[in-house]
């Protein structure tokens, strides 16, 4: 598992018991399984309606994404990448196109090929570049699906708390206090719940997808350069140093970026 989302999963877990059982007279009231299906079930029909079906039906193997321990293996594709570079240069193609059924990377892999088949640079960065686009509206697109949950989720756990109140307004007057504390348990509950998977699982898997998608991106640009200095027959030890630069300042610029935002 991802260390930074176990590390949010226990802390969540952690906060909500010691407030829940160290505030709570009853800490079981907390546990209410029509606001959870209100906020639930009113969120998967609302997602439900506003996208086709095969995009929702991958919301389980995007959380999953989010929990798996995924690695980009920069170090290594530059690593694929300045060796096949030196062969190249070398004029040695049987033993590029060896080396190139190592590779693991498709991106990486896709480049290369064009270039063993010479074609033009300008037409390899136009096509790498077209595919790093489609991959950005594609997980944009992903992330968006939770960041719309997220809205979902707190106007149901309102819906719950009307319903709640309602249903109060009605028993009032005949003093039930069982019946009273019943509905005022559903008309808080769904908003406690809305407020939470809101914030708790649906925002949270939304940053985590656009975060990886960053990352995503400045490799396949570290790999989109080094085609192109390939291309060109650049010297190995050129295009090492130039995306080694090129590595490290892509991610000061992402990391800053993400200080001011969170400033």
């Amino acid at each position: 598992m991802n260390p930074s989302t176990l590390i949010g999963i226990v802390a969540s877990i952690v906060l909500l018991g010691v407030v829940i059982f160290y505030t709570a007279v009853d800490p079981a009231l907390f546990l209410h399984i029509p606001s959870v299906l209100i906020v639930l079930v009113g969120t998967l029909a609302a997602t439900f309606i506003s996208y086709p079906l095969r995009e929702v039906v991958r919301i389980f193997g995007l959380i999953g994404t989010v929990l798996r321990n995924e690695k980009l293996y920069s170090k290594k594709d530059l690593d694929e990448l300045i060796d096949i570079s030196r062969l190249w240069v070398r004029s040695d193609i049987r033993a590029v196109e060896k080396a190139l059924e190592r590779v693991g990377n498709p991106f990486l892999k896709t480049g290369v090929q064009l270039v063993i088949d010479m074609t033009p640079e300008d037409e390899i960065l136009e096509l790498l570049q077209w595919r790093m686009s489609r991959m950005r509206a594609r997980e944009h697109a992903e992330a968006q699906l939770f960041r719309v949950m997220a809205s979902y989720a707190p106007a149901f756990g309102m819906v719950g708390t009307l319903v709640g109140l309602v249903n109060l307004m009605f028993l009032l007057g005949d003093g039930d206090m069982t019946l009273i504390g019943q509905q005022m348990a559903l008309a808080l509950m769904t908003t406690f719940y809305g407020v939470l998977l809101s914030n708790l699982l649906f925002k949270p898997v939304a940053v985590k997808l656009e975060r990886r998608t960053e990352q995503r991106l400045v490799l396949m640009n570290m790999v989109l350069q080094g085609v192109s200095m390939m291309s060109q027959k650049r010297t190995p030890a050129m295009m090492r140093e130039t995306l080694n630069s090129f590595m490290e300042q892509h991610q000061d610029e992402i990391n800053d970026g993400n200080h001011r935002f969170n400033k």
